[in-house]
């Protein structure tokens, strides 16, 4: 047993900073005395001390020792020829030595995974790309998916992704990259036929590839009922992935109430749940439950401040736009492809007046989730605040277009043709076609409102506003209401609205406002029954003081940052 058996079996043991310290002498010695080592020697020395530097997590060097490997691999090679020449026992010699040298292709995927996480994807690939076809493992070709996707390159991604399925018929991460790329549902499953007719108890992979077919058409409904039809099987009941998945599809439906219960349930099933987090503190941030997000948060760092979800959750109770602006980013260096992280960053953005770059942020989230509609809606609002109409009204009917007239495209449609008074009658047939399909919709319910404010048709305001309400408790509905019982002179149940709205959201600031200014308009009527002209002063400096406890702009303020303008 000779010195690389040694290191070699530390390496194996995972002692990998024993390994790094030996490794490094070694070749030290080897760089002093050529003659030390065997080329296939130092090879195997080179790959191990490149191996300690990866696990110790610095990337660029270990690149840079794998890169020194295979030029050592290279001269190996070429020694190895004039052996194989020269035949007898010095070949037999060779071929043993062989089978313990680390694998060549396995050096360059190390290579490739060390630019990966670089962000040198170019690098990443051309790496890649050097492996012929045929030596190419599952894993090789799912990392060039994954990297070609992201590059643009659908086609090329669909072949890798098709290569992984040839040899690992159930890696569901790639059918899921099959999908997201458009490749149809049904070629798909043909591709796991023959594992699904061989293999028992796998007749649920038909319909769970069918269900993630409908997610990536943007097929809420229908993905909703199968993956329902999915989780009330016995076998598969109470799956986490399941449910985070179904959650994830009512959220896109606009369905919080039904998205927030599934996130819940996941997270009963499993308290340590990272994924879908982000979606679910979003979701009650959103909702005004601000004290609960922010320990979602606190919990979530103490599981991992490695994914981007605890980071992102952090930004939805953040009270400055710089700081959300800062979490965004760190959420986005740990994970580029987390769509909440780039829609946190690209609202920090806008409402930091930086509309071009928060433009950057939106369109990158769309690229990544073609089917999920807060990354238009956040696009659209950023063209709204820079007076862009025209590129707003072309991006919500290339919306209508592509994913149908449903409740929520109607109402994007809708809220661009609000800015415009030309199209005010337009917005109103919209508004009406939306709370046609669905009449519990938030967001149709507040912009027909708004639409009724302007026109003073108060009483079908408040007839409107009543009827969401009835199945239904939110804090900008109660708010809205509360407003219209106002300009009706009805002001006891005008302030009863206010104050379920703050119970709801104790930092509407909105609601804050207008029981404050109805305050100050009944003191003076009040104080004329009741009290004197001295009382009467002091009254008004105490009303004074109250009005004036209003804070600067926060990321509390959901109307300003959670997309309900």
């Amino acid at each position: 047993m000779n010195v690389i058996d040694h290191v070699r079996d530390m390496a194996s043991a995972g002692l990998h900073s024993n390994v790094r310290i030996v490794s490094s002498l070694l070749l030290t010695m080897s760089n002093n005395n050529p003659e030390l080592l065997s080329p296939a020697q130092k090879y195997q020395l080179l790959v191990y001390h490149a191996d300690a530097i990866f696990h110790d997590k610095e990337y660029r060097n270990a690149a840079c020792k794998y890169s020194m490997a295979l030029q050592q691999k290279k001269v190996l090679s070429k020694t190895s020829k004039v052996r194989t020449s020269a035949g007898g026992a010095a070949s037999n010699m060779q071929a043993q030595v062989s089978a313990y040298l680390p694998s060549e292709i396995e050096v360059k995927y190390k290579i490739a995974e060390c630019y990966t996480i670089l962000k040198l994807d170019k690098d990443a690939i051309a790496v890649l790309d050097g492996i012929p076809s045929r030596q190419r493992t599952p894993k090789i070709n799912m990392m060039l998916a994954n990297l070609y996707r992201k590059a643009g390159q659908e086609r090329s991604a669909v072949t890798s992704y098709k290569e992984v399925l040839r040899q690992c018929p159930l890696a569901l991460d790639a059918i899921i990259g099959l999908l997201s790329l458009s490749v149809k549902g049904a070629e798909v499953a043909s591709m796991t036929m023959d594992v699904i007719q061989t293999i028992p108890n796998l007749d649920w992979l038909s319909v769970w590839i069918k269900a993630y077919a409908f997610i990536h058409a943007g097929d809420n409904q229908r993905a909703i009922n199968t993956i329902c039809s999915l989780e009330k099987k016995s076998l598969l009941r109470d799956n986490v992935d399941l449910l985070v998945s179904l959650a994830d599809v009512y959220f896109r439906a606009g369905d919080t109430k039904n998205a927030i219960l599934k996130f819940e349930q996941a997270q009963m099933l499993d308290p340590y749940l990272i994924k879908g987090m982000d979606v679910y503190g979003y979701l009650m941030a959103r909702e005004g439950h601000l004290e609960d997000v922010e320990v979602l948060g606190g919990r979530l760092f103490n599981i991992s401040d490695q994914h981007a979800e605890p980071w992102v959750i952090s930004g939805f109770y953040s009270k400055r736009y710089s700081r959300a602006l800062y979490l965004g980013a760190k959420a986005i260096q740990l994970n580029s492809n987390s769509v909440q992280a780039l829609l946190l960053k690209g609202a920090a953005l806008r409402n930091m007046g930086r509309v071009q770059e928060a433009i950057i942020h939106f369109r990158e989230a769309m690229r990544l989730a073609p089917c999920r509609l807060d990354c238009y809606e956040g696009l659209i609002d950023c063209y709204l605040a820079s007076n862009g109409i025209r590129e707003a009204m072309g991006m919500a009917n290339n919306i209508y277009k592509t994913l149908g007239a449903n409740a929520q495209t109607l109402t994007i449609l809708a809220t661009v043709c609000l800015e415009d008074p030309v199209t005010q009658e337009k917005a109103k047939t919209l508004l009406d076609k939306a709370l046609a399909q669905r009449p519990d919709y938030t967001k149709a319910v507040i912009k027909k409102a708004e639409l009724l404010s302007r026109e003073q048709k108060h009483e079908e305001g408040i007839a409107l506003l009543r009827n969401a309400l009835a199945n239904q408790s939110d804090c900008v509905l109660h708010r809205m209401l509360g407003d219209f019982l106002v300009a009706v002179n009805d002001y006891q149940e005008a302030m009863d609205q206010y104050s379920i709205a703050l119970s709801l959201d104790p930092n509407d600031q909105k609601s804050l406002e207008g029981m404050q200014k109805m305050e100050k308009e009944e003191s003076p009527a009040d104080a004329t029954v009741e009290l004197d002209g001295d009382d009467m002063e002091g009254s008004g400096e105490d009303g004074d003081l109250e009005g004036s406890d209003s804070e600067a702009a926060q990321w509390a303020d959901q109307e300003q940052w959670f997309g309900m303008q």
